[in-house]
């Protein structure tokens, strides 16, 4: 299955108490369809004492299944905590974005979003050599130096 059509099949599920286990999760999410793969993520921390981070992962082997889940489990209550069930996102790069080690300006999405082609650089010559022909904005707000109406 490929990783697109895999993330279809997959739902978020998020504001889970610490005793929630994938047995759990499996037997609360096994009504809307085959459950094909459960992931609760383990905190970053290893002395940590909780068994997950709070949030979790269900796949399921169709996507009709998953969206299926989202709109019956979402706002529910498991173990007396109210869930968050929504269609699970990519997986950021951890080189990627505001978290990682990289500047911004560094990074290929950043350049390929952001880098300006050739046809946009020539423009911006073009536009700065016909500067002077153009006139000044502020040219004829001299006399507006009072807020307010023009006295008559």
């Amino acid at each position: 299955m490929s990783e697109k059509a895999r993330l279809k099949c997959t739902v978020y599920v998020g504001g889970l108490d610490q005793a929630v286990t994938m047995h759990t999760l499996a037997e609360a999410f096994v009504p809307f369809g085959e459950v094909v793969d459960i992931s609760l993520p383990k905190p970053d921390l290893p002395n940590s004492n909780d068994t997950h981070r709070g949030f979790g992962y269900v796949e399921f082997d169709l996507p009709e299944d998953a969206s299926e889940a989202i709109d019956n489990m979402d706002g529910s209550e498991l173990y007396g905590r109210t869930i968050k069930v929504a269609a699970a996102k990519p997986q950021k790069d951890s080189n990627e974005g505001l978290g990682s080690k990289t500047a911004i300006w560094e990074q290929e999405g950043y350049l390929a979003k952001y880098a300006a082609g050739e046809e946009d650089k020539l423009e911006g010559e073009e536009g700065q050599a016909d500067g002077a022909e153009r006139q000044d904005p502020m040219q004829g707000l001299e006399e507006l130096d009072v807020a307010g109406p023009k006295p008559e």
